[in-house]
């Protein structure tokens, strides 16, 4: 707030930044792969029971009502490559939103700060943003979890990591927390707030802020729908900067922006099951 923007632009990484999750991707390709994965995921989303590996005693066990940061502890934990390595390996197959460099530009010019919250790891989130983005991305705020050195362990070293939470709550970062301060300003020193996000992690945050844009496909677009939480659908990044700029030019504004997203979203929804129920017939 040292420049004192009237807006602000938070934002999840995985798979609202970039094009796949960072952290599925090492667990499917270099963990303990796609399946158990998905099956943890599960689990969580449906908030149920779930058969998981137990290393330890080396055989299946029942877990029961799985919460998020057990299941992604689980996953960061099947990851013995070095900590460094897993960095470049994901420099190499992770592809950022084509579309982001265009809105960051655009917001640094325009007093705009653009605030990454995120469940992964800083290092890795920063590793991704320098290798595209280059010394603008330190310019970007990053809030998540770090990674640390296992006890008596380097962290460069084979199996020699594990997660650090950002907090205690179930996601291991509680995003909301960043956000409810600016939400709280008194009404002439508060900006507006933007929220981007694609995942269950995200929802708490974006109640926090004005307009929410959820990326079209993902769990946070059903969620919403279901929580009644207004938003708008963004496909990439180029609709997010158009709507942003319209929204800045006062062509448009957040609630109306929030309430065409939701209508839209219902229409089509709509346009969807007519068509299910026409070739049901």
């Amino acid at each position: 707030m040292k420049t004192n923007p009237k807006f602000v632009m938070f934002t999840d990484f995985d798979g609202t930044i970039t094009l796949q999750d960072s952290n599925d991707f090492m667990t499917d390709n270099i963990g303990y792969g796609q399946e158990r994965r998905k099956r943890g995921n599960n689990a969580v989303l449906e908030g149920r029971a779930t058969f998981r590996y137990d290393h330890h005693i080396h055989e299946i066990r029942l877990w029961t009502l799985m919460d998020p940061r057990d299941s992604f502890k689980d996953m960061m934990d099947s990851l013995k490559t070095p900590f460094p390595q897993c960095i470049e390996y994901l420099v190499q197959n992770i592809k950022l939103d084509p579309h982001f460099n265009e809105f960051l530009k655009w917001a640094l010019e325009n007093n705009i700060p653009v605030v990454v919250l995120s469940s992964g790891m800083e290092p890795v989130i920063r590793g991704l943003l320098s290798s595209v983005i280059g010394p603008d991305s330190e310019k970007i705020d990053v809030i998540s979890n770090q990674a640390r050195a296992r006890p008596g362990k380097a962290i460069d070293e084979e199996g020699g990591w594990e997660i650090e939470w950002h907090d205690a709550s179930d996601f291991g970062h509680d995003k909301s927390l960043t956000i409810r301060p600016y939400a709280n300003l008194p009404e002439e020193q508060r900006p507006t707030l933007f929220y981007a996000g694609d995942g269950v992690s995200d929802l708490s945050a974006a109640r926090e802020t004005d307009l929410l844009f959820a990326r079209e496909g993902k769990d946070l677009v059903s969620y919403c729908a279901r929580e009644n939480v207004p938003f708008t659908v963004f496909e990439d990044w180029s609709f997010i900067t158009s709507k942003v700029k319209e929204i800045v030019a006062g062509k448009t504004t957040v609630h109306d922006a929030a309430r065409e997203g939701y209508e839209e979203y219902k229409k089509s929804q709509t346009k969807l099951n007519g068509h299910a129920n026409g070739h049901a017939q």
